[in-house]
């Protein structure tokens, strides 16, 4: 009889492809499937020819090459192609077994999963999959989630297959229901919020008249300190990067698309009344770009600053600029880990937060050195409430926010839009407010709505004011909160 697969995965694309390579190559027999069969068939004479990966012509002979508990991946589309392929699983499946969904799907849909599949003495993980294709090749980030008794039946398989961070494997155990893919989904949207900070920091750059090779040159010093990191790297060798034609990226269209996790976050910022403004900044920016039409037809009619752009000091202005794309990089996971902390509370999931950024170190799109400071600060005060209350960090904003505040400054003066910088900028003046406006705000919509508000030192109490009335008299009516 064939040798048993100890995994299947559903999903032969790139990362499909590349994750079952993976696994190969760590030992593991894996038993390929795609909805099109002859890429099962041109997948093992090619890119897995010599490997001991197997291939299914059906889902039924698929499950049959299994070893039990029977353990599937998927990686397709999110949505209702992930439905679809449970739908057609769960006939052919005995209890006990798992059914992992490695795409983008949102954590809602992981969590409904969940429940559905435990009524029927399945077990489902979601998780999150980073690190793009050649991530899934040679060690992604893996963020796992689901049903915890799954996770015994797969530990071994992922985290040898994860990237490492020293000699820690980056995945563990995420937490229950949707807590894998929603860990995830804020790694995706803190990656849309590193991104604009770095666009802004490039278009601050041509502000400043540097040419391509004099801005490839500044991300490669800058790779060298606090800012080391995947983007930063690959943003160098596409500013260095030239064709036959020249430099390739002046030549590419300014127009941004979003595979929608970054909205998702800023959807779930607004559910859970989180301000996350900088990944909403970043996913806004990228809607402003798809505007092209518009706003080349307004840059013809609208104008701005008439002054000439320019510094007393070059070098010491682009000094300032990686000054505030550090301490703008802070803001970002800090709202990012106060997201999660938020949905912790509310699903009451228990994140290790210092387990999450270890994750993170290595294998995906925003592994960084940074990610050791705030495992390190986890480490330190496992309950602390905010990155920016951290020593390091406290540290490090002091250290930077006159550039910060110097490069925002003179952006706004020049004309340049610093929507992330900006944005992460007055989320650090306003948390570090005693006192904000919002007295007036309260007043406001009791004003035009009788929505009450509390009075200091008798929080709790609610009362409303007939406005228009003499002096403003406070309303007798008083209500407990």
């Amino acid at each position: 009889m064939s040798q048993k697969a100890d995994i299947a995965l559903i999903g032969l694309a790139v990362m499909g492809q590349n994750l079952i390579l993976n696994m190969d190559s760590h030992g593991f027999v894996v038993c390929a499937y795609n909805r099109t069969v002859d890429k099962v068939t041109h997948f093992l004479n090619h890119e897995a020819k010599g490997t001991k990966v197997i291939g299914a012509t059906s889902l039924a002979d698929m499950v049959s090459k299994l070893k039990t508990p029977r353990k599937i991946m998927l990686l397709v589309k999110a949505g209702s192609a992930v439905d679809a392929f449970i739908d057609q699983l769960v006939p052919l499946l005995s209890p006990g077994d798992l059914i992992i969904d490695g795409g983008n799907s949102e954590y809602q849909d992981t969590a409904r999963r969940c429940d559905e599949l435990k009524k029927k003495n399945l077990l489902y993980v979601g998780s999150g999959v980073s690190g793009g294709e050649e991530g899934a090749r040679y060690g992604p980030s893996l963020m796992p989630g689901g049903h915890k008794e799954a996770w015994p039946l797969i530990k071994d398989i992922f985290q040898s297959i994860a990237a490492k961070s020293g000699s820690d494997p980056c995945c563990e155990w995420v937490g229950e229901g949707g807590a894998g893919h929603f860990v995830k989904m804020v790694h995706n949207g803190i990656e849309y919020g590193d991104m604009q900070l770095i666009c802004e920091a490039y278009d601050l750059m041509k502000a400043l008249g540097l040419n391509q090779k004099e801005m490839a040159n500044a991300f490669d010093e800058w790779n060298k300190g606090e800012l080391d990191s995947f983007l930063i790297e690959i943003t160098r060798d596409i500013l260095n990067y030239k064709d036959e034609n020249g430099y390739l990226l002046e030549r590419i269209r300014d127009t941004a698309g979003q595979k929608g996790t970054g909205k998702w976050t800023a959807i779930a910022a607004l559910q859970y009344g989180v301000p996350v403004t900088l990944i909403g900044e970043a996913v806004f920016f990228r809607c402003l770009s798809a505007l092209k039409e518009e706003r080349v037809h307004a840059s013809k009619q609208l104008s701005g600053p008439s002054g000439k752009k320019s510094v007393a000091e070059r070098a010491q202005f682009l000094n300032h600029i990686k000054n505030a794309l550090y301490c703008s990089k802070i803001v970002s996971y800090a709202q990012g880990f106060m997201l999660m902390r938020e949905a912790a509370k509310e699903f009451d999931w228990n994140l290790n937060y210092g387990g999450i950024a270890l994750m993170w170190r290595g294998g995906c799109i925003i592994r960084s050195r940074f990610l050791g400071n705030i495992k390190e600060a986890y480490t330190r005060n496992p309950q602390l409430s905010n990155l920016l209350l951290d020593d390091f960090f406290k540290k490090a904003i002091q250290s930077g926010q006159e550039s910060w505040r110097q490069v925002v400054s003179q952006a706004v003066l020049w004309g340049v839009p610093v929507p992330a910088l900006s944005a992460a900028l007055a989320f650090y003046d306003g948390y570090r407010a005693e006192k904000l406006p919002a007295n007036l705000l309260q007043a406001q919509r009791d004003y035009f709505g009788a929505h009450t508000y509390e009075l200091l030192g008798k929080e709790g109490k609610f009362v409303h004011t007939n406005w228009t009335g003499t002096g403003g008299n406070v309303s007798a009516s008083t209500y407990d909160a």
